[in-house]
Formats: structure tokens, sequence, C-alpha cells
């Protein structure tokens, strides 16, 4: 995160909050089950495994679908070169207008599907190298970092970057607040905002070519 210019930080914040969003809505529409947050997916897998192995099917499949997002939008950003932000970004836009589709034709599995795949590949927007560089839509290594920057700045020691860090965990953060709410009082209309807000997102993205 600290590696990066201010726009591309501001731009990480940005989707880091319609990850935040997207989350809100899943959590809230799959009986407490993530669609971005895999660890939490996981421990619920391990403890369905260890008391009720039918409840495991929810969490399994939810995380597989992650892992496919994952690795089809790694395929795409690296077919798609120097424009992979904006490659990686469409295909998230058009995961959500089928999670869209799916929760205005009354198809949890389509939507769920559509939105954790869309989560998955978001993670390949930021990448150098082929390795992820920003994590959008899992906080904990943002949470360490702002730990770790915080006693850098204790200790005095320049260029801690922990700022940045807690920037991207408010804006996943505010995300989530916001998701909450249009899912409360806007639940047909929420996720046609996303995938809109994406659209946007994709078309701005195009300013940020691929970092080598």
């Amino acid at each position: 995160m600290i590696e990066y210019d201010r726009p591309r930080r501001t731009f990480a914040i940005a989707l880091a909050a319609m990850a935040g969003f997207i989350d809100a809505v899943g959590f809230l529409s799959a009986d407490g089950y993530f669609v971005s947050f895999m660890s939490g997916n996981s421990t619920r897998l391990g403890v369905s495994l260890g008391t009720h192995p039918a409840h495991a099917v929810m969490p399994a499949v939810l995380i597989a679908g992650f892992i496919g997002g994952v690795t089809g939008g790694a395929l795409l950003a690296h077919w798609a070169g120097t424009l992979h932000k904006p490659a990686v970004l469409a295909l998230v836009t058009a995961m959500l207008l089928v999670a869209s589709t799916g929760r205005w034709l009354g198809l949890p599995a389509m939507m769920l599907g559509g939105l954790v795949i869309a989560m998955g590949a978001l993670n390949n927007t930021f990448q150098r190298g082929g390795e992820v560089t920003v994590g959008l839509t899992y906080m904990t290594g943002a949470l360490v970092k702002l730990g770790q920057g915080l006693a850098n700045a204790l200790g005095r020691r320049p260029n801690t970057g922990w700022s940045s860090w807690a920037s991207l965990w408010g804006g996943l953060l505010a995300g989530a607040v916001m998701g909450a709410f249009a899912q409360d009082r806007l639940p047909m209309g929420c996720l046609w905002l996303a995938a809109a807000y994406c659209a946007v997102m994709t078309a701005i993205a195009f300013k940020f070519p691929a970092e080598s």
C-alpha cells in the first residue's frame, strides 16, 4: 500500500469500500456466511466438520467459489497485461450483475455465486509480478501492517505508512456500514448499486496502467 502513489492508494480505498459493502450484503443474505472473508468461512467450515458435518456444505462451496474467482481473475490479469486493472474490474462488474439478477429472480445460489466469484477476482486488481500487493477484501494483513506502522512511528522510525493501512481498513468498514444500511432499506436495489459503482471504477482504472 505504501509503495503506491496517492491516486492509487485512494483508488484502493474506494475498492475496499466496495468490498465492504458487498460483504455486508452477502453476510446479511447468507445466514452469517461471508462472500469475501474466507478466514471466517474457514473457521465455520472447521466448526461444522467438528460438530455437524452436514452444515459444512455452505462454507465449503463459498470457499471454492472464492478460489475460482481468484484463479479466473489472475488468468485474466495475466492475459490483459498493462490493462489488467480495468479487465479485472470488468469481470467483477459482470459477476455483480449476475448476482443482482439472481436476487431479482429469487435465485440465492446465483446471487451468492456471483458475489463470491466477484470478491475473489477483485483481489487481482493490485498486483506486481503476478503477486497480489494489496488485498482488497480481507483486512487482517492491513491491521497487522497498521500495528507495525504504529510501533515504528512510536519508535520514531521513518516511512511507517500506518495511516495508509488505517485508511484502507476504514474504507472497508465504511463500505460495510453502507452495505448494511442499503440491504436493510433497499434489498432489491443494493446490488445493482454495487454493480454500477464497480462499472465506474472500471472506467477510472484505465488511468492506472499496471505497475512493473
